[in-house]
Parts: structure tokens; C-alpha cells; sequence
């Protein structure tokens, strides 16, 4: 059987391509690691690691420092360490109560951010676009580093395709296509994605927070509504063009609240920040600070403000119930006000979540608060921008200079 020469060589391409993008993959996810814990980690052989790493410091991307003992036998191994400005990103979040923008860099190094609060009423698209804009002009001036991509996270369902927000309940949008309106003001020579807040706060925690090395984890983050992302056997799960994942509107209470996505009695409706707020008994739009005063209120033994608390917990052990028998995760992580929440309510959360879930999901499965706060899905929205170089760091060989023309 002839072979052809040519088939061969794209093969042979296709392989390093591939094993470039483990070796940058593992660099930006890992920080700084020897070439041994390189070999160890890809299974290539020590002679392809060098050669391999000698691409991406050529290019740049990478330096390698002096050996690392290592306690073991023989030669000390160079320590090989991702450059942060060699490539950056640039990541937007779009939440209720505030917007942000940052320059992460290559290894997940944060170089620049800034977040703004903003009164929920002033949500109008075209100020929230211009805002950003003007935000990431100042931080890009700041940080003079070539941009590979642009993530943005926004409280919304989200088409994945083309960054369409086609609902946001809670900032009053409509079939906006956020996508195309930020890739024309940004100006930015460089792919730009779009997803929901949650989704990305899931990607955060999985790679760099509390989910680090737990491939079954389920992100349940609220404020004024509340959001959803789960990560399924490693990979995540977006649903049929990126709009799964609305765990905030699972219909819990028939009987319930109306919802401001049109439905009644949502899941939202009943752990969201306006119930706490007003079984605690002050007004709905109180926000953050309102959630401060409810929890010094608990602190002090106030009945009003305890029984809010549990009513919440509650509500939000019994949909978790039935999301632990349908994604059978090992890790639940609360993010926003669930996270700050989750000391007074876990008793409450706990006693529901046994009585609703099935015994064997429900002894796999941990409660946790988020160890990244506010920023997650800021952070997952940087790490969805890095993903056309690590997929293939090769593409990007001999095009800094380009970058950083158009990052000028």
C-alpha cells in the first residue's frame, strides 16, 4: 500500500500544532512548569519538549529559566514560564448593578481592571456599549500589550454564534446583538465572544477556583436573578446554540411570584435578591447594601431577617435537589449572593437538599461557596478569549508585531 508523502506531512503538522496547543494550554492553566512536569504531563518525550518549547520561546510566548532541582536523579530541569504580555486578552462583564472591563494576560495574570457601579436603571444598550468602550480604551492605553481576543460575560441569555443577547430580564433587553455592536466600537483586530455571565463564572471556578480538578460541577450564582453553568464530564454544557444553563427559570412554584421573563413562579422568584430583601422587609431594589443590612440584622438574632434567610436556603435546596438528580455533579459552587449568603442559609439548604435528591447523587455532591467572588465570570470571560491561541499557539507565530500595531 503506497502512502502519500504529502498525507504524511500534514499528519506530522497536525500532531505538533496539537502538541504546541497542550504545552501552551498547560503553561496558561498551571503557571510555571518544568520541562520534566512538561513531560510528565503530555507524555511526549524530553527531546520534543525542548524543541517544542524552543517554538514558543521564539515566538515569544514563553521563557525558560534556570534548572530546577528537583530532588530526584539527574539533570536539573529548565523551568519554562509563560510571559503574561506577550499576549493578552480583553474582558468585559455586563451585570445588573455594575459593569467591568479587564487585561488579563497570558497564564491568567490580571494586568489592568476597573469596574464601575451603576444604578440598575441605567441599563439603556447604547450607554453600557459606549461605557465599555471607553473603559477599554483606558485600560489598553494603560497595558500597551498585543489583544488575541475579546471575552465579554452579560446577565443574559446569550446565542453563542453571534453574541446575541436574546433576553435579558433583568437588564430589560431584547434580542440585542451585543456581539456585533462591541466588535464595531472596540475596533479590535481580534475574535470576540459572547456568553452568559454564568457560563463563564463556571468556566472561572472550574479552571482557577474551587472546581479546579472536578470535572462535574454545577455554578448557581444570583443577585437579582439568578443564573447557572455547569461543567459535565470535563466539558461545558451550553445546550443547542449556547442557551442552556437558565437554571433561574425553572418553573418551581406554580403558585408563585410572576417573574420578569414572563413566566410565574421561577426558581429566581423565590431565592433571587428581592424575595431576601423583601421578606426581610425592605424594598426590593435595595441591592447590595440591602443584602449587607439583612445580614447584620441575622447576625443580631433579628426574627425578620433569619426567617428571610431560610426561606431562601430552602428554596434553594429544593431546586438543587432536582438538579443534583439530573446532572449528578460532584460540586455545587454558590456564586454572588448565594456565596456571601451561604453561611446562614447552608443549614436550611442541606435539610432540603437530603430530602429532595436521590441518596446516591446526593452523596456524591458539595456545597460550596465560590473562591473567586464577584470577578468569576469576569475571569471565565478571559478565559474563552484565550481559546483560539491555546487551541493553536502556531497561528499566532509571527504575528505580535501585527498585535501590537492594532493594540496601539
Amino acid at each position: 500500500m503506497l502512502v502519500d508523502g504529502s498525507d504524511i506531512g500534514q499528519r506530522s503538522e497536525t500532531v505538533r500544532r496539537a502538541n504546541l496547543s497542550a504545552i501552551a494550554r498547560g503553561l496558561h492553566e498551571r503557571g510555571p512548569l518544568s520541562r520534566s512536569d512538561l513531560v510528565a504531563a503530555t507524555g511526549l518525550t524530553r527531546s520534543a519538549i525542548r524543541s517544542l518549547v524552543g517554538e514558543l520561546a521564539s515566538a515569544g510566548f514563553v521563557t525558560e529559566e534556570g534548572a530546577v532541582r528537583l530532588g530526584t536523579p539527574g539533570r536539573p530541569s529548565p523551568l519554562v514560564r509563560p510571559d503574561p504580555v506577550s499576549a493578552t486578552v480583553l474582558a468585559l462583564e455586563i451585570l445588573v448593578d455594575s459593569i467591568a472591563a479587564s487585561i488579563v494576560g497570558f497564564g491568567g495574570v490580571q494586568l489592568e481592571h476597573v469596574r464601575q457601579d451603576r444604578p440598575r436603571l441605567q441599563l439603556n444598550v447604547d450607554d453600557v456599549v459606549a461605557d465599555l468602550a471607553t473603559m477599554a480604551a483606558d485600560l489598553r492605553a494603560r497595558a500597551g500589550t498585543p489583544i488575541v481576543g475579546v471575552g465579554v460575560a452579560v446577565a443574559g441569555v446569550v446565542r453563542r454564534s453571534d453574541g446575541l443577547v436574546s433576553m435579558g430580564p433583568n437588564l430589560g433587553w431584547v434580542d440585542v446583538p451585543l456581539g456585533a455592536r462591541l466588535d464595531r466600537v472596540l475596533g479590535i483586530r481580534a475574535p470576540l465572544v459572547v456568553t452568559n455571565d454564568a457560563d463563564a463564572g463556571v468556566l472561572a471556578e472550574h479552571r482557577r477556583g474551587a472546581a479546579e480538578g472536578t470535572d462535574d460541577v454545577l455554578f448557581v450564582s444570583g443577585e437579582v436573578g439568578v443564573g447557572g453553568g455547569a461543567i459535565v464530564g470535563g466539558r461545558p454544557l451550553t445546550g443547542a446554540a449556547g442557551y442552556g444553563g437558565e437554571i433561574g427559570h425553572l418553573p418551581v412554584n406554580p403558585d408563585g411570584a410572576a417573574c420578569r421573563c414572563g413566566a410565574t413562579g421561577c426558581w429566581e422568584t423565590e431565592v433571587g435578591e428581592g424575595v431576601l430583601l423583601a421578606r426581610a422587609g425592605l424594598a426590593p431594589d435595595a441591592g447590595s447594601a440591602g443584602v449587607d443590612a439583612v445580614l447584620r440584622a441575622a447576625d443580631a438574632g433579628d426574627e425578620q431577617a433569619l426567617a428571610a434567610l431560610a426561606h431562601v436556603g430552602r428554596w434553594l435546596g429544593i431546586g438543587l435537589g432536582g438538579l443534583v438528580n439530573v446532572l449528578t455533579p460532584r460540586l455545587i459552587i454558590l456564586g454572588g449572593l448565594h456565596g456571601r449568603i451561604h453561611p446562614y442559609v447552608r443549614d436550611a439548604l442541606q435539610a432540603e437538599l437530603g430530602r429532595r435528591a436521590l441518596p446516591a447523587p446526593r452523596a456524591l455532591v458539595s456545597v460550596v461557596p465560590a473562591t473567586l467572588g464577584d470577578d468569576a465570570p469576569l475571569v471565565g470571560a478571559a478565559e474563552l478569549a484565550f481559546e483560539p491561541l491555546l487551541a493553536d499557539p502556531a497561528a499566532w507565530f509571527g504575528r505580535r508585531g501585527a498585535m501590537h500595531l492594532a493594540s496601539a
